[in-house]
């Protein structure tokens, strides 16, 4: 029976859960209430601070404990018999290839343990990636004695745009030369090898140094026509190094997943939506609210709370983007505070993002489309007043109001009302039915 000599877990760092491990993933900006009476230049550089601002969610907690647990997998294995097997075939395979000789694919330890984190773009995902990475040691090496051997808990790479092979292998290659200040990637490069070579060489370098491997950005899998070999070399990369492969992209990959059975089975795992209008996104606003670095400080309300989940789909990132730029226009314009006017002002400058930002949950809107409609350029308020004047008086001669008793109405009467007076019928509903509006 083997048995290994190694204390793999005494070296690893102590896995958190609950209040402690949410503490530990929080930043929050270096910030102090003097700050708004500095001047604007020192204001504006210290504003830069609330992009590293970061709450986590149940999300984060999610994908720490995943991550976690395929570390402690993948060096489980490392202690076990197979890997020993899995090195000699690796090794004939090596030698095979430079004989001539067709490679033997076939693993030994089996790679079932990969999984995948698919959520939309901004909602914090590859943050809470590098939070729990961070907290799970990193790159720091854990080095053992008996026998001895040097191993990186996690490393991160991005899937290639053009899907090559070979960049994928480099770039694999590169990040454990960094860490273990070795020449894997610079021996590859002059041994001028083959793509079998280098897959077996690089599943060996894993095997033997690397616990997770998590590859970011792997939706440009399906941007390019290479894709699909990309896949079966990683495929393979996964069967002949035995270690946890995590597979991080967007949403428009997972088609790309469900249509083949074995894609499917080694990408099963964590998925994310917009983030909902909940009790965590009002307490992200009401925290991060708090890191005003205008002069008049402002209180957050329900209404702006819900205005910019209207404006950020839910999107964390957006609601970070219009509460720092709120604050630089406010800063710059001189009005030193943040309220809708500022608010919008940064809305504004999402313009290339307007067709994304749809809210998942409908608020109620008290805006009707004759307002959406008379807002134009170059009508000076006065001929506005002037407008609304002569609309409620020729309602008020149609559609008196007022004498105490209920008046008979139907649809057709309030359709030619709102023909003649040129507002929107829905406008004179309002008192005689119950209207709920949402926004679309």
């Amino acid at each position: 029976m083997y048995k290994s000599e190694w204390n793999i877990m005494e070296k690893l760092e102590p896995m958190l859960v609950g209040k402690q491990l949410k503490d530990k993933m929080t930043i929050f900006p270096d910030y102090g209430e003097n700050i708004r009476k500095e001047s604007a230049s020192v204001r504006l550089l210290e504003l830069n601070k609330i992009n590293s601002f970061y709450l986590p969610s149940d999300m984060s907690v999610e994908i720490y404990t995943k991550l976690y647990l395929a570390m402690v997998k993948s060096l489980q294995k490392k202690e076990s018999k197979l890997v020993i097997q899995q090195r000699n075939l690796n090794g004939e395979n090596l030698r095979g290839c430079a004989n001539g000789t067709p490679p033997s694919f076939g693993g030994i330890i089996g790679g079932s343990d990969s999984f995948s984190i698919i959520g939309c773009s901004g909602i914090g995902k590859t943050s809470a990636i590098q939070k729990a990475i961070e907290l799970m040691g990193g790159e720091n090496i854990i080095e053992m004695e008996h026998p001895f051997c040097r191993i990186i808990p996690v490393i991160s790479v991005q899937c290639p745009f053009d899907c090559s092979a070979k960049s994928m292998l480099f770039s694999i290659l590169k990040r454990i030369d960094t860490s273990l200040g070795t020449s894997y990637y610079e021996k590859m490069v002059k041994a001028k090898a083959n793509i079998n070579t280098m897959l077996i060489s690089t599943a060996q370098v894993l095997l033997n140094h690397v616990a997770v491997l998590c590859i970011d950005e792997i939706q440009n899998l399906i941007k390019h026509r290479a894709g699909m070999q990309l896949v079966s070399m990683l495929t393979e990369l996964l069967n002949e190094s035995g270690i946890s492969i995590v597979f991080v992209g967007t949403p428009e990959i997972k088609p790309f997943f469900e249509s083949e059975d074995y894609l499917a089975r080694r990408t099963l795992g964590l998925s994310y939506s917009k983030c909902e209008y909940n009790v965590y996104f009002k307490r992200f606003c009401n925290t991060l609210w708090k890191f005003q670095y205008v002069k008049q400080y402002e209180e957050l309300t329900e209404s702006v709370t819900n205005w910019l989940y209207q404006h950020s789909s839910g999107i964390l990132a957006h609601v970070i983007f219009l509460f720092y730029t709120s604050q630089e226009i406010s800063i710059l314009d001189g009005r030193e505070i943040i309220d809708i006017q500022a608010l919008e002002s940064a809305y504004q400058r999402m313009e290339m993002l307007h067709m994304h930002v749809q809210p998942e949950v409908s608020m109620k809107k008290i805006a009707s489309k004759r307002k959406k409609h008379t807002s134009m350029k170059g009508i000076s308020e006065n001929i506005e007043k002037k407008e609304k004047n002569v609309m409620e008086t020729d309602l008020a001669e149609v559609h008196p109001i007022g004498n105490g008793t209920d008046m008979k109405w139907s649809f057709v009467e309030l359709m030619k009302e709102a023909k003649k007076c040129n507002v929107d019928m829905v406008d004179l509903l309002h008192g005689k039915i119950s209207i709920t509006e949402v926004a679309v």
